[in-house]
């Protein structure tokens, strides 16, 4: 009786010491994650990766500087006659050299000129990425752009794609636009980032946000929203929130059985035109 009462006793301290050790895993694992969350939410290439001489382009080489000093790069794709001029927000894993396709397409698909820029610490910008700075870029970039122009900087089209879609929502929260299109936006960068790793309470320890509900409710122009069903790092219901919290004049488009990173069908083209066409 004796030995079973001390095999009992020796079995409860082996589980408390693994309950232990489990518990210290798991803190030094989201201390890492602390440590690495900038790593982790700007996988920033840099120059010289990409096609950074795209001589088939026609485009200016553009350098600006945020408000802070950081000197940013950006490429400038201007239509001669253009219907709307276009300040595009790009993910996080790309910077301008990887979308030079991209910006021919608009500009001679949509008639539009449009404008891409790079944050800090990616492309050729210097600096290292975070959100107040990156926000700060985005103010410097629609500054520039309506300068550039001629133009106010409400009279901008803003178009972002998923962390840009965040960034994009910032500009048009804080300074209007003529119109926002988004594509595969979160309705906040502590949600997105909860829905891929459940375990960690991100909420609390993340220092990045991006609060794009809230900010979109700030926001009372046309609005053009696409969102993949598919999507496996930004869940399909971000878009369908952040549809339903906007208060204007607002489409959505669904991308039956789209992941994240793919490109739009064809039948998206002609949505995205009846859009930029309707635009007052």
């Amino acid at each position: 009786m004796r030995h079973s009462s001390n095999l009992g006793v020796r079995l409860a301290r082996i589980a408390l010491r693994g309950l232990k050790i489990a518990a210290v895993a798991y803190c030094l694992v989201l201390l890492v994650l602390l440590f690495l969350e900038n790593m982790l939410v700007y996988p920033a290439p840099r120059y010289p990766e990409g096609d950074w001489q795209a001589t088939w382009l026609e485009h200016e080489d553009i350098s600006f500087n945020s408000a802070d000093g950081t000197m940013l790069h950006g490429w400038y794709v201007e239509h001669p006659r253009p219907k709307a001029v276009i300040l595009y927000c790009h993910g996080n894993g790309t910077h301008v050299a990887y979308i030079a396709e991209f910006l021919a397409e608009m500009r001679d698909k949509f008639q539009v000129s449009i404008f891409a820029f790079d944050y800090r610490g990616y492309g050729r910008s210097e600096g290292k990425p975070a959100e107040k700075g990156i926000l700060e870029d985005a103010d410097a970039a629609q500054e520039w752009l309506a300068k550039r122009a001629g133009i106010e900087t409400k009279d901008l089209v803003l178009m972002g794609r998923s962390l840009g879609g965040g960034i994009a929502l910032h500009l048009a929260a804080e300074n209007g636009a003529r119109g926002v299109i988004l594509q595969n936006t979160f309705t906040s960068l502590h949600d997105a980032a909860a829905s891929n790793y459940p375990w960690v309470p991100v909420r609390l320890l993340m220092r990045n946000r991006y609060d794009s509900l809230s900010r979109i409710s700030r926001y009372s122009g046309p609005l053009f929203i696409s969102h993949g069903t598919a999507d496996r790092i930004i869940p399909f219901a971000h878009g369908q929130k952040l549809f339903a919290a906007a208060t204007g004049p607002k489409e959505f488009f669904e991308i039956a059985g789209g992941d994240h990173n793919d490109s739009e069908p064809e039948h998206y083209l002609p949505a995205l035109h009846k859009f930029l066409d309707s635009l007052p």
